[in-house]
């Protein structure tokens, strides 16, 4: 192994930790950022239709979240092992880690393209009566299901390059396909440039456009340039022993999304007691929320390799110096995003062409939910703690925990009182219980992981 390889292997064990971990993850936030900008602009686009159709991709977010679950909790898992045997220096399981990896996206496909032929329908019917809505929901998530071969591609390969430290790149192909979509979303739903005019299976077919050529051009910048990996399926079987491992830190992260997939559906039912205004409004909430919480992903993203590999590499000064930096710059992120949620929701809820009746409804739910942004950013970067040490577990505990257990019962009995200003109000109050928790389980695994690895160090 040449030196130039042996010194990109181990930038994670020695640049100071704070150039490492904005190095690794700005690239992250913006993309992510990128990536919250076009699901915005997608609704926006729509909302033009009319409030129907964006209703209807609000209620299709459920289901977008599963898929999201199983390719991001297998795409964490490959993560982890990768950078942990990359710390060990065991490049056999590093080689096998992305190759069962690809394997598993492929599943993940199958499993939405039969999801999408089956079952899209009978999703919407149950959230709501309204015919149009599910006509427009129905045109919308068939197309996002059934070609959803470009998100499994893209989740995968960009893994691949996250796991050995080339996040430039990942944010390239994440940059790219948000670019083309963003591009694509009103050539397609109004028609324009000699486009057939699709409405809001345009919407559709420009986002899965889009993670075709990202993930087509994450295949293209691993096989060219990510020489610690080396991808070869001559002779390949599925290793169950490596997809145990991958999925022993995964399954956790896909049952936590999977439990936000299940909240988001019981909210859906919740509001939609008191109008499909009130589902819209919810969703608007999501979309916007994104700019916020998505760079705090992106720096979750940058944070678990480093973490991971200096436990791997037995440096415990390197893997604390890194989690207090990451907490402090999500509550910094997150105190903006609340005092943009408070100051500014009128103006963010005029980008949906809102009517007066949803600015009404509106504003106060983005004031009173934005309280608990601060709180969520402690919760979330302590949560990659876990999954980077390999206890998922503990995260997926918390998550069922604030969104099942107190979440939605408090959203369901603040909406008893008839006055759905009284429902947002469950968003905080799960959230200070969810810290609670995290609190509890990061002295636990302080005590028995954190604590127990020699210092190195910095």
């Amino acid at each position: 192994m040449d030196e130039e390889l042996i010194l990109e292997e181990n930038k994670m064990g020695t640049m100071p930790v704070n150039k490492l971990l904005i190095t690794m993850s700005v690239p992250m936030m913006m993309s992510m950022m990128v990536q919250a900008l076009y699901n915005v602009v997608d609704s926006i686009f729509v909302s033009r239709i009319e409030e129907d159709a964006l209703t209807a991709v609000s209620m299709a977010f459920p289901m977008q979240m599963l898929m999201m679950a199983l390719g991001m909790g297998m795409g964490v898992g490959v993560n982890a092992l990768l950078s942990r045997s990359l710390g060990e220096k065991d490049y056999d399981s590093v080689n096998k880690a992305a190759t069962n990896g690809i394997f598993l996206a492929v599943c993940s496909y199958i499993v939405f393209l039969i999801a999408g032929r089956m079952l899209v329908r009978p999703f919407y019917v149950s959230q709501i009566d309204n015919a149009n809505i599910v006509d427009y929901g129905v045109a919308y998530l068939t197309i996002c299901c059934t070609m959803s071969f470009g998100l499994y591609t893209q989740v995968i390969f960009e893994r691949l390059l996250q796991s050995t430290g080339m996040t430039f790149y990942n944010m390239v192909t994440q940059m790219t396909g948000a670019v083309i979509n963003i591009i694509l979303d009103p050539i397609l739903i109004f028609g324009l440039l000699g486009a057939p005019k699709m409405g809001i299976a345009g919407a559709a077919t420009a986002t899965v456009i889009g993670q075709i050529v990202a993930g087509t051009l994450a295949i293209i910048l691993n096989v060219r340039l990510n020489k610690e990996i080396h991808i070869s399926f001559k002779g390949f079987r599925p290793d169950l022993r490596v997809i145990g491992q991958i999925y022993t830190v995964g399954l956790p992260s896909i049952i936590m999304q999977s439990i936000g997939s299940v909240m988001v559906y019981g909210m859906n039912r919740i509001l939609g007691v008191f109008s499909s205004t009130a589902v819209a409004v919810f969703g608007v909430y999501f979309k916007l929320q994104s700019f916020i919480f998505m760079p705090v992903f992106g720096l979750n993203n940058g944070m678990i390799p480093i973490v991971a590999y200096n436990y791997g590499a037995k440096n415990r000064l390197r893997m604390v110096k890194t989690i207090k930096l990451a907490v402090f710059f999500a509550v910094a992120i997150m105190l903006i995003g609340t005092a943009i949620f408070e100051i500014f929701p009128a103006k963010l809820f005029a980008l949906f062409d809102a009517s007066e009746h949803m600015l009404q409804m509106g504003v106060p739910a983005l004031r009173i939910i934005a309280i608990h942004f601060p709180i969520a950013a402690v919760c979330i970067v302590i949560g990659s703690v876990f999954q980077s040490l390999g206890n998922g577990i503990y995260s997926m505990i918390n998550s069922i925990m604030r969104q099942i257990v107190v979440l939605l019962p408090a959203a369901y009995l603040l909406a008893r009182t008839g006055y759905v200003n009284n429902v947002w109000w469950s968003f905080p109050i799960a959230e200070i219980m969810s810290l609670i928790c995290t609190l509890f389980f990061l002295w636990r695994i302080n005590r028995d992981i954190i604590s127990t690895v020699p210092d190195g160090t910095l």
